[in-house]
């Protein structure tokens, strides 16, 4: 803004404090002047090359502005339903596809918007009920806003303007105060996700190898295995059943190189590999540290990438062996059967999250005193009659809450899965909500949809006044129908594709640090503190260069924390360009 601008918004500022805000408003009636001058900055922005035109954005030649014929707006809530796959998230970006950006876009392009607001949604008092993330599905969700509804046939022309991937289900005139954020009582959400993720880390990883060493170290062992027994012999099984049928076949040298390349075998074996692994130079250990993880995940790129063309016959028979293996695993785990121990205590751990907690640990910039991070969970409930998707096992469960915060929901099926995969005892769920910043990474977006918010006392008063209440049951079969093609059905098909609930907990599996060892029997004190934003009162006398630093440790260690999650994480997702507040969703 130039220095004029400047000046007449301070000035504004003074009126208003002088007259009062009721004065005020009365004085302001000219808000089509007002708009027209605010296009016209704009417009001269554009033609400095200073104003990034959103993509969402229509534009209208001024002459078709000015002959638009006025039409009368109305407040209306549009309940609708989407796919988030390809999709920026929800919330309207200039830059990047997004479900209100293609939205709003269609709104316009039907008719619904006039020709002078079709650049700026703000104009149309244009609110989202919840923000979804990145690839985050809904199968319902609602945008208000003022909108021209003269057209009986306007979802018709709307959804002909939209992706297959959205849908409008309906229209409904509000009143004129209504917002669809500040009005929502709460939210129901599901997540989906592969059973074969409770099961525990393979012995011979990093995370395997943890549970039990610290479990003896702590005298734990036997709660440890009780709280594994249903499972305790999956991996003896696979690896008898899937892997050694293929180690029969290889050569003894091979079989050897196969085996240290994967830490499997016996006991002797892994320790004497071990010892070597603490042997080496400090310059040998970023390439031999290849074993297990780095070589496993060199495999994902093929030939190309991982240079097999180059490479001796011995070495490139150990790359396509550890190829083989990895499938069996995989095939191991998609052929898994939850046993209905095993889903009890998913659900024991679920449970630990209901009622009023302090959720900071499962957000985004959030420290532990926040006062917004305290939620209410109403209920999460596994279904307990998981389904069978192409040989897949998977379990729906189904999160009510008053609100939920960036990643909250991602974040606690994460730990949720955790606890009970590594034979955790789950009250150290509650040890989440104290003081100490915990490492939480958040599971895939893919799993996660917006099953519908809820607008209870709203719709009470809607009724008592004449209006239709918000109501998503009336539209049951075309959610129905909807949710299965463009959300479930995407949903198997992209984790069959990518396996990135495979690629997640293998990620973390292998991690080599300290920051999830909280889940094992040694606790959070077990983990690898991060750094969690001091709310300490500053001694008087510290300095600026204190103060300075302090500033720089704390920076330091939040990039820390964000690096150890990124590293397991697989979506990619980036949280640099979210809200300050992190009062947002999923």
């Amino acid at each position: 803004m130039d220095a004029s601008g400047e000046q007449g918004g301070a000035g504004d500022k003074r009126k208003r404090r002088d007259m009062g805000r009721s004065e005020w408003s009365r004085q302001q009636t000219d808000k089509r002047g007002q708009n027209e001058q605010l296009e016209n900055t704009k417009r001269q922005k554009r033609e400095k090359g200073e104003f990034v035109t959103p993509i969402y954005a229509t534009h209208f030649p001024q002459e078709d502005i000015d002959s638009e014929k006025r039409r009368p707006k109305k407040k209306v809530a549009v309940l609708l339903g989407y796919s988030g796959t390809g999709y920026h998230g929800m919330q309207m970006s200039t830059t990047e596809k997004t479900i209100e950006g293609e939205l709003f876009a269609a709104f316009v392009a039907a008719d619904a918007i006039s020709k002078a607001n079709a650049a700026d949604p703000k104009k149309s008092s244009f609110v989202r009920c919840a923000r979804t993330d990145k690839g985050v599905h809904a199968a319902g969700n609602i945008v208000s806003l003022k909108m021209i509804v003269e057209d009986p046939d306007l979802v018709q022309k709307i959804n002909e303007k939209l992706s297959p991937q959205i849908r409008v289900w309906g229209i409904e005139l509000a009143n004129k105060s209504f917002s669809c954020y500040q009005m929502c009582d709460s939210r129901i959400y599901e997540y989906l996700i592969p059973t074969h993720c409770f099961i525990p880390p393979h012995p011979s990883t990093h995370l395997g190898r943890a549970l039990v060493k610290m479990a003896e170290k702590e005298g734990d062992l036997d709660a440890y295995k009780a709280r594994q027994e249903e499972v305790a012999s999956f991996w003896d099984e696979t690896d008898e059943n899937y892997v050694k049928p293929i180690l029969e076949q290889l050569p003894e040298d091979i079989r050897d190189l196969v085996e240290k390349a994967l830490h499997i075998g016996t006991d002797d074996t892994r320790a004497s590999s071990e010892e070597r692994e603490e042997k080496r130079a400090p310059a040998d250990q970023e390439e031999t540290q290849e074993s297990p993880a780095a070589s496993l995940q060199a495999t994902e790129a093929g030939p190309d990438a991982s240079g097999e063309e180059a490479i001796d016959p011995k070495r490139l028979q150990v790359i396509q062996t550890v190829k083989q293996i990895k499938a069996a695993y995989l095939k191991a785990k998609k052929a898994y059967r939850i046993p209905p121990a095993r889903l009890q205590r998913v659900q024991a751990a679920l449970d630990k999250y209901l009622g009023t907690k302090r959720f900071w640990n499962y957000t985004i910039q959030k420290t532990y005193t926040d006062p917004s991070a305290k939620r209410l969970i109403k209920s999460f409930n596994a279904n307990p009659t998981p389904i069978i998707i192409n040989g897949t096992e998977w379990l729906s469960m189904k999160v009510h809450g008053q609100s939920f915060m960036m990643h909250q929901i991602r974040k606690m099926v994460a730990m949720v899965a955790l606890v009970v995969r590594c034979g955790c005892d789950p009250e150290r769920i509650d040890e989440t909500y104290g003081p100490t910043r915990i490492a939480i990474p958040k599971a895939p977006g893919l799993g996660l949809l917006l099953e519908r918010p809820v607008f209870t006392n709203y719709s009470r008063k809607a009724v008592e006044s004449g209006k239709n209440p918000i109501d998503f049951d009336k539209y049951d079969k075309e959610i129905s129908e909807f949710k299965q093609r463009e959300i479930y059905d995407r949903i198997f098909r992209e984790e069959e594709e990518s396996n990135a609930f495979n690629l997640f907990f293998n990620h973390i599996d292998h991690f080599p640090g300290e920051e999830f060892l909280y889940i094992t029997s040694g606790g959070v004190k077990a983990a690898k503190p991060v750094g969690e934003p001091s709310t300490a009162p500053v001694p008087a006398g510290e300095t600026a260069k204190q103060d300075e630093g302090s500033a720089t440790l704390k920076k330091t260690e939040q990039q820390e924390e964000s690096n150890v999650l990124a590293s397991v994480e697989v979506d990619g997702e980036e949280d640099t360009d979210l809200p300050k507040t992190g009062e947002e969703e999923g």
